[in-house]
C-alpha cells in the first residue's frame, strides 16, 4: 500500500495529488506490497505511471490474483497467469518477487498441484509462496515437503509474523479486524533463495513493536551476511505511520550489518514528532 491519504500532509508533502502518492512513498521505502492485484489487475496506464514514479532500484512485490490461488487453486490457470504477467511486464527490473498467497484450506494434499503450477512459472521472474495452513508450521513431514518443493523450483517462502497482533489490544476497529482476519501461525524464519520476504504485522502502539521485530533484525542481518537480499514489510493494523516504522527497522538492521542507505524522504513541511503527538 502506498496511497494512504492520511500520509499526505503528515509524511508526504501536503500538495501530493491523488494518484501521485507513489512518488513520495518511493523516497520513504524501497519496496511495496502490491495487494490490489489479488482482486483486480491495473490498466496499462496505471502500470506506466508506477514505472514513471519510481526509481529503477524500487521493487514491487505483487500478489497473484485470487482467481489463480483461491478460485482455481492453481489448477488450469495459465490464461489468468499470462494476463497477470503481461500486464505488469512493463515494470521490468522493478518487479520483485510475485507471491502466491494460498488459502488456509490449501494443505499437504494440494502440494502436487503447487508442484505442477510452479513448474510452469517463468524463470525470468522471481516468485514466492505464502501458506496459511497450520500443517506447514509444525516442523514435520508436510513442512519439509513444502520447503523441498519450493527450493527445487527456486521459489521463496513468504513469511508472515502476526505475533504482535495477537499479543496486543483489540480496541480500535483496525485492531479488531486484524485480530479476526490475520492468520495466527508460528513464525518460520527460513530462507530458501536469494530474496527472502518477511511480512511483519505489529501493533498500533509503536513502542510495543521493537521487542517483536528484534529477532528479525538479527535474522535479516544474517541473511545479508550470507549474500541474500531480503525484503521486509512492516505493517500495523491502521498503517498510520508504517513508512516510519519500516525505516526504523532498516536502521536497526543497518546498525548490525552494512546496508545501502535509504533515500532521503520527501516530507511534509510540518513533520510531527516521530511516533508522538503533533
Amino acid at each position: 500500500m502506498w496511497a494512504d491519504r492520511r500520509w499526505v500532509g503528515t509524511l508526504f508533502p501536503a500538495d501530493t495529488r491523488s494518484g501521485e502518492e507513489l512518488r513520495p512513498y518511493a523516497t520513504w521505502c524501497t519496496a511495496v506490497e502490491g495487494n490490489t492485484t489479488f482482486y483486480a489487475l491495473p490498466d496499462e496506464a496505471a502500470v506506466e505511471r508506477w514505472r514513471e514514479q519510481t526509481p529503477p532500484s524500487f521493487r514491487f512485490c505483487f500478489k497473484v490474483p485470487r482467481a489463480i490461488s483461491h478460485d482455481r487453486r492453481l489448477r488450469n490457470a495459465q490464461d489468468e497467469l499470462s494476463t497477470f504477467m503481461r500486464r505488469l511486464a512493463p515494470l521490468g527490473s522493478r518487479l520483485g518477487p510475485a507471491w502466491i498467497q494460498l488459502p488456509p484450506s490449501f494443505d499437504d494434499d494440494d502440494l502436487p498441484a503447487l508442484d505442477a503450477f510452479l513448474s510452469t512459472l517463468s524463470t525470468d521472474w522471481s516468485w514466492g509462496v505464502e501458506v496459511r495452513n497450520r500443517a506447514f508450521e509444525a516442523d514435520g513431514v508436510a513442512e519439509r515437503r513444502l520447503n523441498d518443493l519450493l527450493h527445487r523450483h527456486g521459489v521463496e517462502r513468504v513469511l508472515i509474523d502476526t505475533r504482535a497482533v495477537f499479543a496486543g489490544p483489540r480496541v480500535t476497529p483496525a485492531e479488531i479486524e486484524a485480530f479476526e482476519r490475520k492468520p495466527r501461525l508460528k513464525v518460520r524464519p527460513v530462507a530458501l533463495g536469494p530474496t527472502p520476504v518477511v511480512r511483519f504485522i505489529g501493533q498500533t502502539d509503536h513502542a510495543a513493536n521493537p521487542p517483536f521485530w528484534e529477532p528479525w533484525v538479527a535474522k535479516v542481518a544474517q541473511w545479508v551476511d550470507e549474500g541474500r537480499r531480503p525484503i521486509v514489510f512492516i505493517h500495523t493494523p491502521d498503517n498510520a505511520r508504517a513508512p516510519e516504522h519500516a525505516r526504523e527497522f532498516h536502521d536497526a538492521v543497518a546498525a548490525v550489518v552494512d546496508l545501502d542507505p535509504l533515500p532521503a524522504p520527501s516530507r511534509a513541511e510540518h513533520q510531527p514528532d516521530l511516533f508522538g503527538d503533533d
